[in-house]
């Protein structure tokens, strides 16, 4: 039977029994983990002068883990929020322990109490109408690599998918009727599924790429025939943008990615007045707190709201103050 106070025993059972067969994570999220934990098991190895192998679930000390963190900001050279997604997965692993082992509660609680650093969360990157719009028509539409590209770059407009799931999507997918309504089904973080409308024009296009494909292929492709990649939606994105740019110079000045589509589909979506439970159910967001960021961040929509107020004028009325309410003090003792 595995010795329950050795480190390692813990990580395999974190990884393959939790992460996988109990939360089901996406395999990204569970490859990040992975790496938090490749990096600070040689690290406490080496601070407590013991094999990897070797290493007790104490030898982890919240001091050990603290040096940890900070030797990821200064020799490793990670910003704030890559060491606060660091320690999170510590936290969850600690967390994990401490379930199935009482023994283990206090250094758990120990670990635990290593606090996240604050930091300045970013302003979102989005792009104006005019950026999209230059971006949608940069590919040449006359060649075949184009008509595909500009059918990735409309999808992810809009669905808002993330590159991952637009990478995954199968002709099975989709749902186009003639007349009816377009859809299609995307498979999200965590094994969710979540369906998504589709324009018209976006739903002829992917009718058009899709022609004579069976239910199981992918929807994009390669020039080699094969499953387009995340990578390869990078890339396509990146040479749109330097190409888009000619004619609009304001998109070099922003650092641009699938995901910054995803941040203009939503921003967008709020602007034309969609309500923002919608658009987590859109995006395939867990929690409307992930979603409320677009709202704290649409200046422009901030703006248009004040032009609509217009000035506040506070009435100034005398209004006695509250130690002078005998009523209301009567009322405070008789509680």
């Amino acid at each position: 039977m595995p010795d329950p106070s050795l480190l390692g025993v813990w990580v395999r059972r974190f990884l393959l029994e939790h992460l996988v067969s109990e939360r089901n994570l996406a395999r990204n999220t569970q490859q990040s983990y992975r790496d938090t934990l490749a990096l600070l098991l040689p690290f406490a190895a080496t601070q407590q002068k013991r094999a990897v192998d070797r290493l007790l679930v104490c030898d982890l000390s919240s001091d050990t883990l603290k040096r940890f963190l900070d030797s990821l900001e200064r020799q490793r050279n990670c910003s704030i929020r890559t060491r606060n997604q660091r320690l999170s997965a510590i936290h969850a692993m600690a967390r994990f322990i401490a379930e199935r082992s009482p023994e283990h509660i206090e250094w758990c609680n120990e670990i635990r109490s290593v606090p996240f650093k604050r930091f300045n969360r970013p302003t979102l990157p989005y792009l104006d109408k005019l950026e999209i719009d230059a971006l949608l028509a940069a590919p040449d539409r006359g060649t075949s690599q184009g008509r595909r590209d500009h059918a990735v770059l409309l999808f992810l407009y809009n669905s808002g998918a993330r590159a991952t799931e637009t990478a995954c999507l199968r002709v099975a997918d989709l749902d186009l009727r003639p007349g009816g309504i377009n859809a299609i089904k995307l498979n999200g973080k965590g094994g969710k599924t979540r369906f998504c409308p589709l324009w018209a024009t976006t739903a002829k296009e992917l009718l058009t790429l899709t022609q004579n494909r069976t239910p199981d292929q992918s929807v994009f492709l390669n020039r080699l025939g094969q499953a387009i990649t995340r990578h390869g939606i990078y890339a396509i994105l990146r040479r749109y943008v330097v190409k888009a740019a000619a004619n609009c110079p304001s998109l070099l000045r922003k650092r641009i990615s699938p995901h910054t589509v995803r941040h203009t589909t939503a921003t967008h979506l709020l602007r034309s007045g969609v309500d923002i439970n919608t658009i987590r159910s859109w995006l395939g967001h867990v929690s409307i707190d992930t979603t409320n960021i677009y709202a704290e961040t649409d200046l422009e929509q901030k703006a248009h709201i004040l032009a609509h107020c217009g000035s506040f004028q506070v009435e100034s009325s005398h209004r006695k103050h509250w130690r002078d309410e005998p009523s209301l003090m009567s009322f405070l003792r008789s509680l």
